[in-house]
């Protein structure tokens, strides 16, 4: 068990409720859970899942990994505010773990009467401990969804979570886990959609051919301390009983809401601090055509840009009006399709963090683009 704090942890202060209690106190909350594991804690943090950062991220994944192969699985208790974020980036640092990897917290504290707190810590340990469970998955209110799929949808009821355009893993009821979707595949050859003829007045560089991703690395036997980062020295063979792990992120990513009215300039403004801007776009894919320059501009810098949609569910499609399909057709520009913000958040800068050493610009952005197509945990269809 992995104790970051959260709501949680959560205990009154007199000036609002912030993380208080340790992983032992919370687990001594539930002892019904030493009848379903064997459990250790470690604390990494305590802290509202506000103050959570692409830093904390890592230093949960490798708290797991310093520790991967002493244990079949892992529950990471965490605020609901940034949940899905942390799910969505320990799916890119750690993927295709054979061992579970569950986010859990709740609504209320664990020291409530009324608390949420005690059935989500139970059915995580429960979804943790079967030998059928795998990979990163959020478990609250008696749901499991896949790690690239959580959204916090509520923010005061106990049904908080929703599986975003995907179906949700598995049920619990009680302590029976009811499955509904298949376990995340092996990893499958990625499929990146081609390159399209660049954008008439475009100065955008040539594609090059997708360069390899950098070697992932497997962990090492349990020494008690942190595995140090991947250094990439080409395409190496992943054992089937070990997970794919990545450790460079890139944090210069921002996300952008589309308000009517929204100035070209801003793109300029955010230009000096940010690598990669992810466009929620209005509708299916709508940009207004006052954005078209600025945004050519910036693709054509070197940035990169992704394109989504601020409607929750169903996805983009910028091949459908007028105002989407220069965009779709525009070489450099990702398509987010049906993939959540928190998941492309993560993904944005799990895929610029593996491209950053790589000197030649076509070759960085022909790398992010086969990474950033590549299906991690049921991520995009």
């Amino acid at each position: 068990m992995v104790a970051t704090g959260g709501t949680i942890a959560s205990a009154e202060t007199g000036e609002g409720l912030a993380p208080q209690l340790t992983g032992e106190q919370l687990a001594g909350y539930v002892p019904q859970v030493a009848e379903l594991a064997d459990i250790d804690i470690v604390q990494p943090m305590n802290i509202d899942s506000t103050n959570m950062g692409p830093a904390d991220w890592q230093r949960i994944g490798d708290a797991i990994l310093a520790r991967y192969e002493d244990y079949d699985g892992f529950v990471v208790l965490h605020g609901t505010d940034t949940m899905a974020y942390t799910a969505a980036a320990l799916s890119y640092l750690i993927q295709e773990s054979p061992r579970p990897i569950v986010l859990t917290g709740s609504q209320q504290p664990m020291a409530s009467p009324f608390t949420d707190a005690r059935l989500n810590l139970f059915q995580s340990v429960l979804y943790a401990a079967d030998p059928a469970s795998r990979d990163v998955s959020v478990v609250f209110d008696g749901k499991v969804v896949a790690g690239t799929r959580a959204r916090k949808q509520r923010t005061m009821s106990f049904n908080a979570f929703t599986s975003v355009n995907y179906p949700e893993l598995a049920l619990i009821r009680c302590d029976r886990i009811i499955r509904t979707a298949p376990a995340a595949p092996v990893a499958a050859p990625a499929t990146v959609p081609a390159e399209a003829p660049a954008q008439a007045g475009s100065t955008a560089p040539a594609a090059a051919p997708a360069k390899a991703a950098p070697a992932p690395v497997t962990p090492e036997a349990p020494t008690g301390e942190v595995p140090a980062p991947s250094t990439p020295a080409g395409p190496q063979a992943t054992p089937p009983d070990q997970p794919v792990i990545y450790h460079d992120l890139d944090e210069r990513v921002f996300v952008l809401k589309l308000t009517p009215g929204i100035s070209p300039k801003t793109f300029s403004l955010l230009a000096p601090s940010y690598d990669a801007i992810i466009l929620e776009t209005f509708g299916i894919g709508g940009i207004p055509d006052t954005l078209r320059d600025a945004l050519f501009a910036w693709v054509d810098s070197g940035r990169t840009l992704v394109v989504t949609t601020q409607v929750p569910e169903e996805g983009l499609d910028l091949g459908v009006y007028e105002v989407g399909r220069a965009y779709s057709e525009h070489p450099g520009i990702l398509k987010g399709d049906d993939m959540t913000s928190e998941a492309l958040v993560a993904k944005t800068m799990w895929a610029l963090g593996q491209a950053r050493g790589l000197a030649d610009a076509a070759e960085r952005r022909a790398l992010i683009r086969e990474l950033f197509y590549r299906p991690v945990n049921h991520d995009r269809m």
